[in-house]
């Protein structure tokens, strides 16, 4: 009873603030969650004229032929390959960017920086693949360099083996600077004393970061790591779908971009939800062990 009170004294107390929730609720509620009942028809063979209810079962039949499709292993090596990709070359820059921001003592120059690595961000992706199918088209700005020096130019775009590195350098140019933004708010709640403390002691530059910067900003990273792994399988099939083609399939093709392919191509709408919902029940799995190693390892979790 005295737990209950003081539940109903805090609801009376901060009303304003639990009434400001309410909208943030109500969306997460009907565009969220409220949708969820669609994932019924992974489990049916459903039909457009049936609708979610009056088309048949079928059970893990979906499930099961995507397993046994030939494609399976390779849609899932590409996808968990990209990924890696993007953990171990896109996740570090923007820490690294941020390091090397927070080292610089000429304040104009560092917001010219800034600025200048912010504006990819804003960029549509669209444009972005427009401009990298232009740059690195056989008659494209980097081949005519390639060409300057003598080498023969290279079909980036029909080559499946460039494909992987090019998607994830373009990620890294167009997230490098926003990414950089939580880690130096991070810095900027660094007790400055400790600085002091460091520069008394005699540690210079380097050693301040490497014992002062990096644990202080060890939190976000750890957190931001968790997320990360948490939708490794989630790679964004935006960028793909508008840089790829057949012949990059072999090193392109991952399980977003063959549901797309499947469900709004194909207009296989229970097969390509049994495979949605399959990469996010291993997004999720691997969520929980990202945060679960984490909680051993060190004092830093998700929750």
């Amino acid at each position: 009873m005295h737990k209950r009170s003081l539940i109903k004294r805090d609801l009376v107390r901060n009303r304003h603030i639990y009434l400001m929730l309410v909208p943030v609720l109500v969306y997460y509620g009907i565009f969220h969650y409220g949708p969820m009942y669609g994932l019924l028809i992974a489990f049916k063979d459903y039909g457009m004229a049936d609708g979610v209810w009056g088309s048949p079962w079928v059970g893990l039949t979906h499930f099961q032929n995507f397993f046994e499709n030939p494609y399976f292993w390779r849609l899932l090596r590409n996808t968990l390959t990209i990924s890696l990709y993007e953990l171990l070359f896109a996740f570090p820059a923007p820490i690294i960017l941020a390091l090397l921001l927070n080292e610089l003592r000429v304040v104009m120059f560092k917001r010219v920086v800034q600025t200048i690595s912010y504006l990819p961000h804003f960029i549509s992706i669209v444009v972005v693949a427009g401009m990298m199918v232009d740059f690195f088209a056989r008659d494209g700005l980097i081949n005519s360099i390639v060409s300057f020096f003598g080498y023969e130019p290279i079909a980036f775009w029909q080559e499946s083996g460039w494909f992987r590195s090019l998607y994830v350098s373009s990620g890294i140019w167009q997230g490098i600077g926003w990414g950089s933004i939580i880690y130096l708010a991070a810095m900027s709640s660094i007790d400055p004393t400790l600085y002091d403390a460091a520069r008394i002691d005699g540690a210079g530059r380097w050693k301040q970061t490497l014992n002062i910067t990096i644990p202080g900003i060890m939190p976000t990273i750890v957190i931001l790591f968790i997320l990360n792994v948490g939708s490794m399988l989630a790679v964004g099939s935006e960028k793909i779908i508008l840089l790829y083609n057949p012949l990059t399939y072999e090193t392109a093709d991952v399980i977003s971009t063959y549901v797309y392919r499947k469900g709004i191509l194909g207009a296989d709408f229970g097969y390509s939800a049994a495979v949605g919902l399959f990469n996010s029940v291993i997004s999720f799995i691997l969520l929980i062990l990202a945060n679960t190693i984490s909680k051993r390892v060190s004092e830093h979790k998700l929750w």
